[in-house]
């Protein structure tokens, strides 16, 4: 399923957080295609229900998790500081919302899993399936504001109407391809056929999305990704 032999490259960003970049993660990553196509002619994708991902989704089972939570192992626990994975979940995806259909809180980078002990991390990876670059790769941000500014900010974008969040914070809407005043662009990973990413969940992301008008929920035409959400014991960075 994954590929033992694939080659990974190490980004920095700052702080000691690096980006792996693992590319020809997949043995036969087209196999992952055909299996979109015909989860979506079932009509199997759908918009989730808990959380902000604008598009649809599909739930992967065991199987996979298996498989990925070795290939984690094998190239990115313990450069990323994570131990022991204690839960994972997986989905293919496909961002799917124009610009106008979004909320607020879909206006801005996030991050994964903040509701952890303090022994446990949190550790996110994207692999892209789509040959088409202009539908875009992920970019990672820093915080130009203290996190308690921040985080007063992340709550409203949940919580306030799309005029009252724009103008109280200045934030237009639409997805957040570059900095703006509340977080700084560090990192923009380009997409690749087959390349897939490790990173740390609290690390501010996004995807990219320059092009809208190209999303599709037909996984041939469409921004296809295998996302996966770690949870970890708590290690040390290297």
């Amino acid at each position: 399923m994954f590929n033992p032999d694939a080659s990974i490259q190490e980004l920095p960003l700052f702080d000691g957080h690096v980006v792996l970049v693992i590319d020809n993660a997949l043995l036969a990553p087209e196999r992952w295609l055909d299996w979109a196509k015909q989860a979506q002619a079932q009509g199997l994708f759908q918009h989730g229900q808990n959380n902000a991902y604008p598009g649809v989704e599909l739930p992967m089972p065991e199987q996979v998790c298996s498989a990925l939570d070795a290939f984690f192992v094998r190239f990115g626990r313990q450069r990323l500081g994570a131990r022991r994975t204690l839960q994972l979940y997986s989905r293919l995806a496909l961002v799917t919302l124009q610009p106008d259909q979004l909320q607020p809180r879909q206006w801005l980078c996030h991050r994964d899993r903040l509701d952890l002990p303090a022994d446990q991390c949190a550790v996110a990876s994207v692999l892209y399936l789509f040959q088409d670059s202009s539908l875009g790769g992920t970019n990672f941000f820093r915080p130009r504001k203290p996190i308690t500014e921040v985080e007063r900010m992340v709550h409203d974008s949940g919580h306030l109407s799309a005029s009252e969040f724009s103008a109280r914070y200045d934030i237009a809407p639409g997805y957040m391809n570059e900095s703006n005043s509340w977080f700084e662009r560090v990192l923009n990973v380009e997409p690749r056929w087959n390349r897939l990413l490790f990173y740390r969940g609290e690390l501010f992301h996004s995807s990219h999305i320059p092009h809208p008008e190209l999303l599709s929920a037909d996984p041939a035409r469409g921004r296809l990704c295998l996302n996966g959400f770690f949870s970890c014991r708590r290690g040390l960075r290297v």
